[in-house]
């Protein structure tokens, strides 16, 4: 089984909790520390970004992280082989988040490949179109049992949901707004009213809430309404700042725990 699917089927009422940060940050040969600290801390799975030069969903934090890691070096082939050598390491699902061009640019058929012979468990393009999805990309991920998560946002027609949830495993990608990635203090009543309209749509997929999760109250107001939340803004800064991926995550949970 699929270790994403397999994180959800034994989950019971856990809530749970997915890291984001950029490939080749803080340093270029950092990215098996910085997975495996996660991974020692109880982090449920890792969302690695591979960075590129124009990320049109990505607020400031992570298009600085993503300029920083090319800076450093850090590049697709690179990446793979550096999920290879921790692949005997890794026990969580990790989940490759980039965009279209670099592995438009690498190929699908050989990115697919090496994503599973690295221990890859699934994908989230948010430039990817769906239908290219459909015809190009799906047909590929399925033959090498890799997930291609799609998100939605509070725009996305209720038609459209239903569809990517026919049509995808894993889990659904919540946005919980149309505006970038960045961190925010609370969600407003706007948002949650998208939580729980969703919520009430008894999808087959379960879903994940990211974007704006930095602190308590934004972290269980998630956590009320998925079966999990997606941080990445405020990791990606924490690590920055520290440069130690123990440090900032003790500064993370510490921010998550504090009233």
């Amino acid at each position: 089984m699929n270790k994403i699917n397999q994180i959800f089927a034994q989950r019971g009422d856990k809530k749970l909790l997915s890291l984001y940060f950029c490939a080749g940050t803080p340093t270029l040969h950092g990215t098996a520390d910085v997975i495996l600290a996660m991974q020692r801390r109880g982090i449920d799975f890792i969302e690695v970004g591979i960075p590129f030069s124009d990320p049109l969903a990505d607020g400031p934090v992570i298009q600085t992280a993503a300029t920083m890691a090319l800076k450093n070096g850090m590049t697709l082939s690179l990446l793979i082989r550096q999920l290879k050598d921790i692949k005997e390491k890794v026990t969580i699902p990790l989940i490759l988040m980039g965009y279209l061009n670099p592995i438009l640019h690498y190929g699908i058929e050989r990115f697919c490949h090496d994503c599973a012979e690295a221990g890859v468990s699934g994908m989230i393009i948010p430039d990817l179109p769906f239908d290219d999805y459909m015809e190009q990309v799906k047909p590929v991920a399925d033959k090498y049992d890799l997930r291609v998560i799609m998100l939605i946002t509070p725009e996305t027609s209720e038609e459209r949901i239903r569809f990517i949830d026919q049509n995808t495993d894993g889990f659904v990608y919540m946005v919980s707004s149309a505006a970038i990635t960045g961190a925010q203090k609370s969600f407003d009543e706007q948002k949650q009213l998208y939580f729980r309209r969703i919520d009430q749509m008894n999808l087959h997929n379960p879903r994940m809430i990211g974007f704006g999760i930095s602190n308590r109250q934004t972290l269980e107001a998630a956590w009320q309404n998925a079966a999990g939340a997606i941080i990445g803004s405020k990791f990606v800064t924490l690590l920055n700042e520290e440069g130690d991926a123990d440090k900032a995550l003790d500064r993370l949970f510490d921010a998550l725990h504090k009233d």
